[in-house]
Order: structure tokens, then sequence, then C-alpha cells
């Protein structure tokens, strides 16, 4: 064996002992979301800090230099596989960025941010925005100084954007924003003003909670999820969490009155999890044993939460079932009274139970605020007041408590900036997809009113999830698409289905 061949070799060893380290910290983290006792928390957050720590001086030490240093090399980088050469590339950019961070500095980081986790649920839970608050300014204050220390182009907000969903930039999203919100307003007005409105009455009841998991442990199969590699547990909120293609756990909540609440939240996170149960097995303990970026990540729940959980197609077949959990307490409802019902749009305050149509617009407040914290013309402790005002500038609405504004989502608590546009973007590259999905598959509604999901899962499987890392976000896009990211296909989208819901 050559000696660029023995280094390729350690390295990828080397990069498999890293996958292991986030493996143990991914699980420390779930049971601290799932079942933790809340004395352990601080404990655990220390122990969190310390993988966190290894793993982190191991992205930055000499010896991942001197790999680094021998595998970029043209003459060794083109004889590597293509594999192993995105490995390279991923490492390299983790390594440039890492090694501008003290190791100190990232492990009061990480220890910060999993005790302000918990925080922020006793903070959430009795609405006492001042108890998060020093909690939050010192997050933003460090990833304040994690940017001057990357460096970066532009808005200093692009160096967080680039965390999760690499190659984009304040601009782009100013832009594809701009043209959502410029037709997803008129048509919110539209359907304000119609007189079709859906009668949503009959879901105004209590549904038992055993009985919501129960169906939702029944979707889960039907989807495709496999439960040999994964499990349902319930948590305030809902989250999917790939341990490994072997070991992918999913998350939601039941809200006694609310069973659409825990049916569409599973069905989202089992979008999730598909992906990553479904990497290519070359792949496996590898860096690239991921999804791409958090916008395709959530393109594959969007689309199997809305585009086929929210169709008249899927609760054709699947209404019957639904009526069978909970005996009488549907009877006399129609399928397509229920579809629409489930498609109601209207202005809310919590983003994860808000409309394909609104949501968008949930995603735009706080886009402009984390902008706004990272340009220096917001404050954090104004934030209730500036989330409470954008409310009622892009919704007309504004939250009573803070538990139902500002303190609504656990992101900031994780240090999670820059994330919440991965999920709008994640709508649109899922319209994009099923355009493409169509063309392929012609008879894909068919397929989802005979509860044949399977073809559609191992279509996704194929075109995105086997992939891992291996392509950029844009370059996977175009791939399957032929086109660069393209928001007239989620305008299209929503305009027809809401047009033919409200009678427009």
């Amino acid at each position: 064996m050559s000696e660029w061949q023995q280094t390729k070799e350690q390295f990828r060893k080397y990069v498999k002992t890293m996958k292991s380290y986030e493996e143990a910290i991914g699980l420390l983290y779930w049971d601290m979301r799932t079942g933790a006792p809340k004395k352990g928390i601080p404990g655990r957050s220390e122990v969190v800090g310390e993988l966190s720590d290894v793993h982190f001086r191991m992205s930055v030490s000499e010896q991942m230099g001197g790999f680094l240093d021998a595998l970029t090399q043209p003459e060794a980088n083109a004889q590597l596989d293509a594999v192993t050469r995105r490995m390279v590339e991923e490492c390299k950019k983790d390594y440039d960025r890492n090694k501008k961070i003290p190791p100190e500095l990232n492990q009061e980081y990480v220890v910060l941010t999993s005790k302000a986790e918990a925080v922020w649920e006793d903070a959430k839970h009795n609405d006492d925005f001042a108890m998060f608050l020093p909690y939050l300014e010192k997050i933003v204050e460090m990833n304040l100084q994690f940017i001057e220390l990357w460096g970066y182009e532009g808005h200093k907000y692009n160096a967080l954007l680039d965390l999760y969903e690499p190659g984009m930039t304040v601009a782009k999203l100013d832009e594809v924003f701009a043209t959502v919100r410029a037709r997803a307003v008129p048509l919110l007005q539209a359907i304000a003003a119609s007189p079709y409105q859906p009668d949503r009455s009959f879901l105004a009841q209590t549904f038992a909670k055993e009985q919501q998991k129960a169906f939702s442990l029944f979707m889960l199969k039907e989807m495709g999820y496999d439960f040999e590699a994964g499990r349902l547990d319930e948590t305030v909120h809902p989250f999917a969490t790939g341990l490994s293609p072997n070991d992918v756990r999913i998350t939601t909540r039941f809200l006694p009155d609310d069973v659409v609440s825990a049916v569409m939240a599973t069905i989202h996170e089992c979008g999730h999890a598909l992906y990553e149960q479904n990497i290519g097995e070359e792949l496996y303990g590898t860096n690239m044993a991921g999804g791409v970026s958090m916008g395709i990540h959530e393109s594959q729940s969007r689309f199997w939460e809305n585009m086929i959980g929210r169709s008249g197609a899927f609760w054709n077949r699947y209404y019957g079932d639904l009526q069978r959990h909970f005996p009488g307490q549907l009877d006399g409802v129609e399928a397509a009274a229920f579809v629409r019902a489930i498609n109601h749009i209207e202005p809310s305050l919590i983003r994860i139970e808000a409309d394909e149509l609104t949501y968008n617009l949930h995603i735009m407040v706080r886009y402009e605020i984390e902008k706004g914290l990272f340009d220096g013309s917001m404050k954090v402790a104004d934030l209730p007041e500036i989330w409470n005002s954008k409310y009622k500038e892009y919704l007309g609405i504004e939250p009573p408590t803070n538990a139902l504004g500002v303190l609504q989502d656990v992101h900031w608590a994780g240090g999670s900036f820059g994330y919440f546009p991965s999920y709008s973007l994640g709508n649109m590259y899922a319209a994009q997809l099923l355009n493409t999905l169509e063309k392929q598959l012609p008879n894909v509604f068919e397929l989802v009113e005979a509860g044949q999901l399977l073809p559609i899962k191992e279509w996704l499987a194929d075109n995105i999830h086997k992939h891992g890392k291996l392509y950029q976000p844009s370059e996977l896009i175009r791939r399957v698409t032929g086109e660069d990211l393209n928001p007239e296909y989620l305008l299209g989208y929503l305009e027809n289905k809401y047009k033919s819901v409200y009678g427009l």
C-alpha cells in the first residue's frame, strides 16, 4: 500500500472516530430532551461539553491538519475516490473554520447552549422571558465573536446561514422572500375574504393521547419508517435525530384538543427520519452520512407533511383509519370536509401549527429578527416587543404572552441562528421536487390514494437520501430537477391548491 493510500485509510478511520463522538453527543441531547431527570441536566450539559470539546479538538488537531495537507495535494487528491474526496473537502472547510475558534471558547459555548435549552423550557412554561434573557444575550454575543473570528463576506449573518445552507446568502434570501411575500399576502387576503370557509367545528373535541400515539405509529409504518432502526417518543418540541442510519429517532407531542397536530408533526419528523435511514451504505461512518443541508432536509419533512399528508388523495385512503382510531368522534364527517378543515388558512401565533401559506410569514419574522441581531440594529432585551410588532405587521395578530411569542421555539436556546430560513427553503425545494416527481411518476397521487407510499419513498431515497452530503444543496437540486432553486413552484402550488379549497 502506497504512503498516500495509508494516509487515506488513517484519515477515514480518524473521521469514523469523530462520528462516534457525534453519535454519543447526539444520544445525550436526545435523552435531555425526552426523559433525563431535571436535576441531571446541568451535569449532563457538562458531559456534552467535554465530549464536544474532544470532537472539536480532533477537527483542528495537528493530525487532522496533516491528513488534509497530504490529501489535498494534487497528485493524491486526483486518485481519491469520490466519497473520500468529498470527506476531505468537508473536513477542510470545518478545519479552516474551527481552527479560528479557541477550544475553550467552543466548550464554553456548548455548555451554555445545553443549559440554555433547559432554562428555555422553564421560561416558556412560566411565560418568563427575563429568566431566559441572560442566556440568550450570551449566546448572541458568542455568535458575534465566532463570526468575527471566522470572517465573512457581505452581511455578518451570511456566516451563520452557511452553517445550515451552504452557499446561501442574505442577498439571495431577500430576493426569494420578497417574491414569496409579494404573492402570498394577496392570496391570504383573498382567502380571508372568501365566503367559502371550511367548517372546523368537528375538530374541537378531546382526542385520547393513547389513540393519537397509536395512529402515529400506524402512519410511520405506512410511510416505511424502519422501527428496527428507530423509535417514537414524546417531547415538548417535536424533532428527529439521526444518530446513525441504523438509529434515527423521532419525537412528537400529543395535544388532547388537537388531533391534527400530532399527526402532522409525526409525518413531518418521519420525513426527516426517512432521509437519515436511507443514506447509502458506502457513506456509513463518514462525515457524508447525513443531510446535505437543513433546507434539503426540511424539503423532505415538508413534502411529506403538506404535499402528501394534507392532500385529498392521502385522506381518501387514510381517513377511515383515523375514524377507526377514534370511534364515534368523526362519524358523519366526510373525508373531503376533513381535508378542507386541515387545509384551513388563518394567521396564527404558533409556527409549528401554522398552515402552509402563513408558515413562510412566520419564518420571515424570525429571519428579519436574526438579521437585526447580527447587524446590530436590534437588541436581545427588546425582542418581545420587536417580535410582537412584526407579528402584527406580517400576520395581523399580536401574541398575548411571550410563551406564545418570542419563547415559542427552542432554536435560539440551542444557538441555531441561521436555521429558520431553511424551513421556507425546504418548502420551495419540496414544491420543485414534487414538480419533477409528477413528471417521472405521473400517477403519484393515484399511488397515494391506493396507500402505496413506498414508491414515493424509494424515488426520494434514490434521488436525494442515498447521496448524503456528496453534493452541495444547489448542485443536488439541479441534478434532480434540472434547474436552480425556483420559488415559482411553491407559489404555483399554493395558488392552485388554495384557490380550489376556497373557491377563488
